[in-house]
């Protein structure tokens, strides 16, 4: 009797030292994979102070608190974008080097830039879709026309005598312009610029009759009356001023505008990507973030890691084939 007590003492005791090593064991790896237990770098490829940075800031202030960690912002400008994208190409890919992606930046830049130093898709592991703002299309009040319709007919009777405005030549609101003549068949003349401020200024004093910016810059002087605004290039109608028909519904299928998106080199770890897309998306139900995003003419999207790639390839494709269509020269 007392052997059997022994034994089945002895067994139990096994068991339980087993089972302790096991849970010890499966603790492990869960430990090991805490993330993130230092700062977190998070490359900004354009201008501080810009509609980027502020995204970014707004949203990981939140993903920073709710992880106990900071997110910094590291700002690394020049060549539209691809300086700053090919330094995350190239980093450790370990969740403590992030991207801030762009429609330039994992759009337009693979079809107007022949040696991008970084591949869009090999280089990258999406994690989420942070916000998106559309191109208002946007006129002089000198054209005589008050709807899409009435501007296409004045373009194809005045042919070659309108001129558009761009950031400059290859940008996205010069490629987004493009699709719309490519879509209606209007002969306009580019007139390219250094960027928003020159744009916006040259819009207002009638050198250029028509241009495309995001909602931020320009409804300001739509509603002042400066400018007239004949749709909004994205799929659906946007949030901040959905009484203006898509351009989709007037007749032309033109989708433009640029996004806010997180990215880590390729190859991040599966934890690192599921934690910050929880986190993001947790962020962005925020009312707070919500109205600071809307603040900026931005609209918060989230979503999962594949609808963030599904965007990207969506983008690279329809890009590549503007430019191959249209025989673009960007030298």
């Amino acid at each position: 009797m007392n052997q059997c007590m022994t034994r089945s003492t002895l067994r139990r005791a096994a068991c339980t030292t087993l089972a302790l090593l096991g849970l010890a064991g499966w603790g492990a790896p869960a430990l090991a994979q805490k993330y993130p237990d230092h700062p977190v770098r998070v490359v900004n490829t354009f201008p501080a102070g810009g509609s980027g940075d502020a995204v970014l800031r707004i949203v990981m202030e939140k993903v920073g608190i709710a992880l106990g960690q900071n997110f910094v912002v590291d700002t690394r400008t020049g060549a539209a974008g691809a300086i700053g994208t090919s330094n995350i190409a190239t980093s450790p890919a370990d969740g403590y080097s992030l991207l801030l992606g762009t429609a330039s930046t994992f759009g337009t830049n693979s079809a107007t830039q022949k040696n991008l130093p970084y591949d869009p898709v090999k280089d990258f592991t999406p994690i989420v879709m942070i916000a998106t703002t559309p191109y208002l299309l946007l006129t002089h009040p000198s054209v005589p026309a008050n709807t899409l319709a009435e501007y296409v007919a004045y373009a194809r009777a005045n042919p070659g005598k309108l001129n558009y405005g761009s950031f400059g030549l290859g940008s996205s609101n010069h490629l987004t312009y493009e699709l719309l003549r490519q879509a209606s068949g209007i002969d306009a003349v580019h007139v390219p610029y250094k960027g928003g401020a020159p744009l916006i200024a040259a819009l207002m004093a009638g050198e250029v009759q028509s241009s495309m910016d995001v909602y931020a810059t320009a409804y300001q002087h739509v509603r002042s009356g400066r400018f007239k605004l004949l749709g909004v290039a994205s799929a659906k109608r946007f949030s901040l001023i959905p009484d203006v028909p898509t351009l989709r519904e007037q007749g032309y299928p033109v989708e433009g505008g640029t996004f806010f998106a997180l990215l880590g080199p390729a190859k991040l770890p599966a934890h690192v990507v599921e934690t910050l897309n929880r986190e993001v998306n947790r962020a962005l139900l925020l009312p707070e973030v919500r109205d600071r995003l809307a603040a900026l003419g931005a609209e918060a999207v989230g979503g999962t890691p594949e609808l963030l790639a599904t965007t990207i390839a969506q983008e690279l494709q329809k890009w590549a084939q503007l430019v191959k269509v249209r025989n673009l020269k960007f030298d």
